[in-house]
């Protein structure tokens, strides 16, 4: 990439629009759905089905002041153990409302911090869900993890559980950084967490990496990189911090004046992404890259890569039923959320309810968008056929060069990757209503 590129990726630095890890944006639920709603659609789930399931964990042991993520702080166990017994009552009774015979491809646990639950707990939520829905052949078993609160004993319960993958929270090696952002973890204590999870058995091991934070410096980043890079994960995510104070409270013990500028932001997301591909990585999309015997890496090559609420992946299913307070699911008809209040989806699980507070029902061409906006995310392309009504809206994006038409398709260029998002919003139907709700586009 050249100094242009840098220039461009400038340019849009504090442009906004949503992730798209949904079409529609979570931003147009409403409480239109209910668990009733969900009741239904899951009856209509095929036997034999092969379906994927999540599961949220909304406690950690520490506080990370970047966290915008549904959790809290679990100063003691009791509030983890009540919430593991509604859990498990959820469990048997939201995958018994399925048919005979469906078997889960994917399975992810997120958070908050899985890993928070205690080995027996674990071990409780597991044999649940697999007794309920046992695991396909080859299937995915992911959690992820805070390496800086993993406890040693758990370790090996993953691995006799046959998790297939962790995600570890690197985010950033320096120091300064770590502080900054209140997440101490010290370069040895990540050498050492993958050592042994792969003494496990845990094969495939992913970091996330951040840029954007408070003090981060490009040249710091790419140290970090480098060092990651070095442990050979399969996959390494790169994302954009998102300073949202209004909404995330913990932000507010970052001052505004140590983020880096737009600028500084733009020049770092480069950097990464130079020295990652450098590294051997494949560059897959918006903010993932991975070796190229990964499955993912494979799957981008292939053109079977999907986007969900987890990001990037290998999982083709239809059905994504999410467990617990704020998890999200999706079938052929819609999605439903559950509540985000964790005393809320625990009074509702109690009193017998799917505990189903919003989601969104397709209608109109919202499958028609949706896939667009997936195939531009996903492969970097789309029909030329899907034209009609973005024409306008991609002018002056393809007289940046972000995009090129070629073979009865626009394709992305490579600095086009990086702003994938911001073509995408250009076949947003609901962009109008929420543009208070957009993450910055790097």
């Amino acid at each position: 990439m050249t100094d242009t590129t840098l220039a461009i990726l400038q340019k849009y630095a504090g442009e906004g629009a949503p992730r798209y890890t949904s079409y529609p944006p979570a931003t147009r639920f409403s409480d239109t759905v209910t668990g009733n709603t969900l009741r239904g659609w899951l009856g209509d789930v095929a036997p034999g089905e092969v379906i994927s399931l999540y599961v949220h964990v909304p406690f950690c042991a520490q506080q990370c002041w970047y966290c915008g993520c549904n959790q809290k702080l679990a100063r003691h166990y009791g509030p983890v153990a009540g919430y593991v017994e509604t859990l498990l009552l959820e469990i048997d009774r939201t995958l018994g409302l399925l048919p005979d015979g469906v078997r889960f491809g994917h399975l992810h646990f997120g958070g908050g911090t899985p890993t928070v639950l205690t080995p027996d707990d674990m071990i409780r939520v597991m044999d649940a869900l697999t007794r309920r829905v046992p695991a396909a052949r080859g299937a995915e078993i992911a959690i992820e993890i805070d390496p800086r609160t993993l406890a040693p004993e758990m370790i090996p319960v993953l691995g006799k559980l046959g998790f297939t993958r962790v995600s570890l929270g690197v985010q950033e090696f320096d120091p300064a950084v770590q502080a900054a952002i209140n997440r101490i973890q010290p370069l040895a204590m990540i050498e050492e967490t993958v050592a042994a999870l792969r003494g496990a058995g845990v094969a495939d091991i992913n970091f996330d990496l951040m840029y954007g934070l408070p003090h981060q410096r490009a040249d710091s980043l790419r140290q970090t990189v480098l060092a990651s890079a070095a442990m050979g994960p399969s996959r390494i995510a790169l994302f954009g911090y998102a300073h949202v104070p209004w909404f995330a409270k913990s932000q507010r013990m970052i001052q505004d004046e140590a983020l880096p500028s737009p600028h500084a932001r733009a020049e770092q997301a480069l950097v990464a992404r130079r020295a990652l591909v450098d590294a051997g990585y494949v560059a897959i999309g918006i903010d993932h890259f991975a070796l190229p015997d990964d499955d993912l890496a494979k799957a981008f090559a292939d053109g079977s890569m999907r986007r969900n609420f987890q990001g990037y992946t290998t999982d083709t299913s239809d059905t994504l039923i999410g467990l617990g307070a704020s998890s999200i699911s999706r079938t052929r008809h819609g999605y439903a959320q559950n509540h985000a209040a964790a005393h809320v989806w625990d009074k509702a699980v109690k009193t017998g309810e799917v505990p189903v507070a919003r989601g969104l029902v397709f209608a109109g061409d919202d499958t028609r968008r949706g896939r667009i906006i997936e195939d531009l995310l996903c492969q970097g392309r789309a029909s030329q056929e899907d034209l009609t009504d973005a024409g306008a809206l991609l002018a002056p994006l393809e007289a940046d060069g972000l995009l090129q038409r070629r073979d009865g398709a626009i394709e992305l260029t490579e600095t086009g990757t990086m702003l994938a998002r911001l073509v995408a919003r250009s076949f947003d139907a609901y962009q109008a209503g929420a543009s208070q709700q957009q993450a910055t586009v790097l």
